[in-house]
């Protein structure tokens, strides 16, 4: 493990070195895209150099350093996870088409009346595929309200979850108030219904390895392009007898046995499930991500970001000098919330507030964040977020508290 230095380790990600007209790049878009270090660009141009060809059918030397390469970066993502073996992770296109696949294939063993319970605080990614299983199988979906700091209502919870309840499927953290849902307490919930549970990944697992086996779930979701790996490509964990259990998803090429005219014998996951050429090179992508994230002092890397975050949120406080104008929408203390952070400035559109520290090279993210339930619940239609990464420094932090002070001048003046 090499000791946390923020200055070496932002300077493994070339694309900090950008200026946004004559000012650094201060990247604060993080929750929606992180960036790629050079082991994760170097790992993907090597392999589409030396190894481009396609996976486990052909015996050339090309295709069968692809194989290694691709079945390599399974056993980095399974390493990542703890999971119990490598053949317990799927490839997808992303976190997405992993929720997806869930509701799709375990969906399958669903029946009219059977319970999914989601939350107020969870991602389109994890609402609209359950809407869709309710209105094509007659299911009955359920949400879990939110507290007023944002976190989850674990009374609510449940409430809701009932002897009907066969799935509990919930973010691990929340993309907008930055909130860390309490996994040991959920499982207890749900298992005392005997229900399953899944947790989207897509926040927590860029923030150091993730430990299903401790955690306890059936099903975690990530995705690549937030985890310092490319776009089009994610990651479905489940235990091996679940995803035997389950049919597949897609059909096509790959995920087969055998087939005749007649009928089709499916291959044993995780290939029932990627169907299909694989994402070969971003797969290679995500496997190196896993192994640069796994290689680093996390421990630092969490005591720098928290230090962050405390100092926006004083900066936020500061700056409103008490008008009650800045809003926070989310946990105001530092304890159990990854550094996002997301805040309504009365007055101010959140994409002209974006517009505006543009122009002094910082990169926010301004709307609903997929999360239009939530926004209902806070009664905003969206807000502005800064969400912080592991190469992020003060520098970044001075640069969003300064652009945010000429933006509240500049819009006290308009």
């Amino acid at each position: 493990m090499t000791p946390f230095d923020p200055a070496s380790l932002r300077a493994q990600f070339p694309i900090l070195a950008e200026r946004i007209g004559a000012n650094p790049l201060h990247y604060l878009d993080n929750a929606a895209t992180a960036q790629m270090p050079r082991a994760v660009l170097d790992a993907m141009v090597a392999h589409e150099t030396h190894a481009r060809a396609n996976v486990h059918r052909s015996v050339h030397t090309l295709a069968e350093r692809a194989t290694r390469a691709f079945e390599g970066a399974r056993e980095a993502v399974a390493a990542y996870l703890n999971a119990a073996q490598p053949e317990e992770v799927v490839f997808t296109s992303g976190a997405t088409a992993a929720l997806n696949l869930v509701a799709h294939s375990f969906g399958a063993s669903l029946r009219p009346g059977d319970e999914v319970v989601i939350s107020t605080l969870d991602h389109h990614s994890n609402i609209v595929p359950w809407q869709m299983l309710r209105d094509r199988s007659g299911i009955v979906l359920k949400a879990a309200r939110v507290t007023p700091e944002g976190r989850l209502d674990l009374e609510h919870l449940a409430e809701v979850i009932g002897p009907r309840t066969r799935l509990v499927a919930i973010t691990h953290a929340s993309n907008v108030t930055g909130a860390i849902t309490p996994v040991a307490a959920v499982v207890a919930l749900a298992r005392k219904v005997d229900a399953r549970v899944l947790l989207d990944g897509c926040q927590m697992a860029p923030h150091g390895p993730v430990d299903v086996q401790a955690l306890g779930v059936d099903f975690y979701a990530l995705s690549g392009h937030k985890m310092f790996g490319p776009n089009g490509i994610g990651a479905l964990w489940a235990p091996f007898d679940l995803l035997e259990s389950m049919p597949p998803f897609l059909g096509g090429g790959e995920m087969i046995r055998t087939v005749t005219l007649e009928r089709t014998i499916y291959a044993k996951p995780p290939m029932r499930f990627e169907a299909g050429t694989p994402p070969i090179a971003q797969a290679v992508g995500l496997g190196a991500a896993a192994r640069f994230l796994s290689a680093l002092d996390h421990q630092g890397v969490e005591g720098h970001l928290a230090r962050l975050t405390g100092r926006i949120l004083d900066g936020l406080a500061a700056l409103d000098r008490g008008r009650q104008r800045i809003r926070v929408i989310g946990p105001t203390s530092l304890e159990a919330r990854l550094p996002v952070i997301s805040f309504d400035i009365a007055g101010a559109h959140p994409h002209d507030l974006c517009q505006m520290l543009d122009s002094h090279g910082v990169a926010l993210r301004g709307g609903h964040h997929c999360a239009q339930p939530l926004m209902e619940h806070f009664d905003l239609a969206g807000t502005t977020r800064a969400s912080l990464a592991l190469y992020n420094d003060d520098a970044d932090v001075d640069a969003l508290l300064s652009g945010l002070d000429d933006a509240l001048t500049r819009l006290s003046a308009g």
